[in-house]
């Protein structure tokens, strides 16, 4: 598994457990009406307890990303990649962008040269994706 706790314990277990469980649908290995983990497989996997791996399905669940059928598990919602996309672009990209941009100031990067960074590092990372 690629899951590694954060040592420090800034982060929740069960929140980087559904944050895990995001990724794994983006990656595509889990596609829409397909059954997920339950929270005795993921505490297996993970040795956590059982009642940490259920609280971050709930939190798929709450946000939709997972829906339960009563007695056979969850299960990943139609919409799951939608929401997953946009709730990260809402929280984190916006985050990780509004840091730069602090940051850019402080070194005094103008916004012309943080395009241009910005830039750079996109057709880089198009050169790794293919």
């Amino acid at each position: 598994m690629c899951l590694k706790f954060d040592g420090n314990q800034s982060i929740p277990i069960y929140i980087q457990i559904a944050e895990w469980l995001e990724t794994e649908i983006l990656r595509g290995n889990h596609k829409q009406d397909e059954k997920i983990y339950s929270q005795y497989q993921l505490a297996d996997m993970f040795n956590i307890n059982p009642a940490t791996a259920a609280k971050g399905l709930n939190i798929l669940a709450d946000e939709e990303i997972l829906y339960k059928k009563r007695g056979l598990g969850m299960f990943v919602a139609k919409e799951a990649e939608q929401i997953i996309l946009t709730k990260r672009k809402n929280q984190i990209l916006k985050k990780l962008v509004n840091d730069l941009v602090i940051e850019a100031e402080r070194l005094h990067v103008s916004e012309e040269e943080l395009l241009q960074l910005i830039k750079a590092a996109n057709k880089k990372g198009e050169g790794e994706a293919k």
